[in-house]
């Protein structure tokens, strides 16, 4: 059976950390990262970035027997460079990690899974950002709305660039709708 790495993006707002916990509890022997970027927006930050996600597909080549989950990965940095969050291009930096991700040495022993999480209603946002965490960055309604649309078009640059990672695109809005979901997507997996 093959080691699963499912990396799950999205806006801020649109459920993550809720998802991602309901999927571990679904899936046997599974470690769940949750990743931020860094506080340095300069050249330098991009450097600190680049070298923290060299490690983590090394890392990811080099575990067994274990699926992982990551909250978030480079495929963020990528959508807040895009957006212009970052002092800096981020671009030629993500094409190299996706690359890297999409032939990971012994590649044959992965499921390698991109779930997009979007909300169909975009004015959920609204509720769904008032909250008491701390934030990194200011976010505001049409900021996850903005996001979110980037992350849909990223998604689509994936499935048409990579061959070995699987493109899912998973509405969010509700907790029936995620159940729906997790058991379409999800049911076989362990």
């Amino acid at each position: 059976m093959k080691d699963k790495i499912i990396i799950v993006e999205g806006p801020q707002g649109v459920g993550k950390t809720t998802f991602t916990n309901l999927l571990r509890e679904k899936m046997k022997a599974t470690d769940l990262y949750r990743l931020s970027g860094i506080k340095d927006k300069t050249e330098a930050g991009h450097a600190k970035i680049k070298l923290k996600y060299e490690k983590l597909l090394e890392y990811m080549e080099n575990c067994e027997d274990i699926n992982m989950i990551f909250d978030r990965t480079f495929f963020t940095n990528e959508v807040y460079s895009r957006l212009g969050y970052q002092n800096y291009d981020f671009s030629k930096t993500y094409n190299e990690l996706l690359k890297k991700l999409d032939t990971l040495k012994n590649i044959e022993k992965y499921d390698i899974y991109l779930v997009i999480l979007y909300l169909k209603d975009e004015n959920k946002y609204e509720q769904r950002i008032k909250r008491d965490k701390h934030e990194y960055q200011k976010f505001n309604v049409e900021s996850s709305i903005m996001q979110q649309r980037e992350y849909l078009k990223l998604a689509d640059e994936v499935q048409e660039k990579t061959q070995n990672i699987k493109i899912i695109k998973f509405e969010n809005d509700t907790e029936q709708i995620q159940q729906e979901n997790l058991e379409k997507y999800f049911n076989s997996i362990e």
